[in-house]
């Protein structure tokens, strides 16, 4: 059935979904009710065609501007870097004090990915129109993620106060189980009880 091996070949172009999960969801969506899954596929359609970029800081939104972006209550000095819209909601979880700016990607030499396909330049903008005192580099600890910090570092150094998210060891872990990176930058950032 060619309709079939198509709905699983669009399955498995997600990332995460292998050919076991992509072949389950497909034979779900044939058990669904005829109505969810109108819905469902008005849901993707619309978010692909309605949701955009905010101008401001590049997070995932609905409308020019951002939610955060229009929120006067938050530090407005201070801006949390992010690799993806995916982050800054990570982090929007744990506090709603900061605004952000998604860089859409980290530099990866394998990829393909320079500084120069990031947002960098609108980043730069921005710390000058707002006086932008402190960047707080939230990249990932992967090598990428590093990689991408480094260079930002180096080129915020004379600009602005450049901080870095803070690693150490996750709540209610076991020391014996946790990898020797985590614990060196555990111990190296270390801070007085």
């Amino acid at each position: 059935m060619k309709i079939l091996e198509n709905l699983i070949e669009s399955f498995e172009k997600l990332p995460g979904i292998g050919p076991k999960t992509a072949e389950r969801l497909a034979y779900s969506v044939l058990d669904l009710d005829d109505e969810y899954v109108k819905e469902f596929a008005q849901n993707l359609i619309d978010a692909k065609t309605k949701i955009k970029r905010c101008k401001i800081c590049g997070m995932y939104c609905d409308s020019d501007i951002c939610d955060v972006c229009k929120d006067k209550d938050r530090i407005s000095d201070t801006l949390i870097v992010v690799s993806s819209t995916k982050d800054a909601i990570a982090i929007e979880k744990a506090t709603k004090k900061y605004k952000y700016f998604v860089l859409n990607g980290n530099i990866s030499l394998l990829k393909n990915i320079t500084p120069d396909k990031l947002n960098i330049p609108l980043l730069l903008t921005r710390i000058e129109t707002e006086n932008i005192k402190e960047i707080i580099l939230a990249t990932s600890s992967t090598l990428d993620g590093e990689t991408t910090a480094r260079y930002l570092s180096n080129i915020l150094e004379n600009k602005v106060k450049v901080t870095r998210l803070a690693y150490g060891l996750p709540m209610g872990s076991e020391l014996e189980y946790l990898d020797t990176l985590t614990l060196e930058k555990a111990i190296s950032g270390r801070n007085k009880i």
